[in-house]
């Protein structure tokens, strides 16, 4: 299996891509937008998309579900666990300058601000830890994962420094071709985007096809279509297999204040969410 993901080796996408998948060849690339077309142009490459986080929400990538519109094959929830990385040289106190993305320093901003580091942004973690390994200088540190230490000799310093010990980001797997499990008894996710007719009450009317059929909406999320301020898509979730007769009642009826449906896909919820 061939896995593309956002960053370079020892991120946390190629971490989570490979404790769900041990034995699967991961692709490094620059931007998610990289990442969606390598998917979208091999039907042998899956994407693993970071989709939201626990502390900090969503990760921002909804534009490129609905510009690619590729097949959601699984879902996975990752620990993220945040280390202080330094050269082998190096001790804490030596450390004035800090280097991670955006995201990784909001999710240890407590630690940082307790020691008086200087923060400073970069792309990626694992870029982080490269960037100090490469710059030989004790004062600097990143802010990465214990397999970006390993791959770029670099020493932990201090381990679990985000803010939330139960860091956890959901990561999306997804395909160009269409897959959808057959439906047993176990729990499954529909993931599906939408477009309602312009007119008074759409969102109550459809909305309501949910409450009526008993099927419960685990995310419902707007974005305004291209170049439009008066026109927006739905990202939604619910509970359940597209087989099952509530989910389809369901559609069926949310189809009819739609100009546009599409279904994601279907899929296996992860064990996590049973905690």
């Amino acid at each position: 299996m061939k896995i593309a993901y956002q960053g370079i080796a020892g991120s946390y996408s190629e971490s989570c891509a490979k404790e769900k998948y041990p034995n699967c060849e991961t692709i490094s690339c620059k931007t998610f937008d990289e990442c969606f077309e390598k998917a979208n142009q091999d039907n042998s490459v899956k994407a693993i998309i970071p989709e939201s986080n626990k502390t900090t929400g969503n990760i921002g990538v909804e534009y490129l579900i609905f510009k690619y519109r590729l097949n959601i094959y699984a879902e996975h929830f990752f620990p993220i666990d945040h280390n202080l990385l330094g050269l082998p040289e190096s001790e804490i106190t030596d450390i004035k300058d800090v280097y991670s993305h955006a995201q990784a320093l909001s999710q240890s901003s407590n630690f940082i601000k307790k020691n008086k580091f200087n923060e400073n942004v970069r792309a990626d973690t694992a870029g982080s830890a490269r960037y100090v390994s490469e710059r030989k200088d004790i004062t600097k540190a990143a802010i990465a994962s214990k397999l970006s230490a390993k791959i770029y000799n670099l020493k932990i310093l201090d381990s679990n420094v985000q803010d939330e010990k139960e860091n956890v980001t959901r990561f999306l797997i997804m395909q160009k071709d269409i897959f959808q499990p057959e439906y047993k008894k176990n729990k499954y996710i529909t993931s599906l985007l939408f477009k309602l007719k312009s007119k008074a009450g759409a969102l109550y009317s459809a909305l309501g096809s949910f409450t009526l059929n008993g099927v419960n909406l685990t995310k419902l999320q707007s974005f305004p279509e291209k170049n439009s301020f008066s026109s927006y898509f739905f990202l939604c979730e619910l509970d359940g297999h597209i087989e099952e007769k509530k989910v389809k009642n369901s559609l069926e009826e949310l189809g009819l204040h739609c100009d546009d449906m599409h279904v994601l896909g279907v899929f296996e919820a992860d064990k996590f969410r049973d905690k």
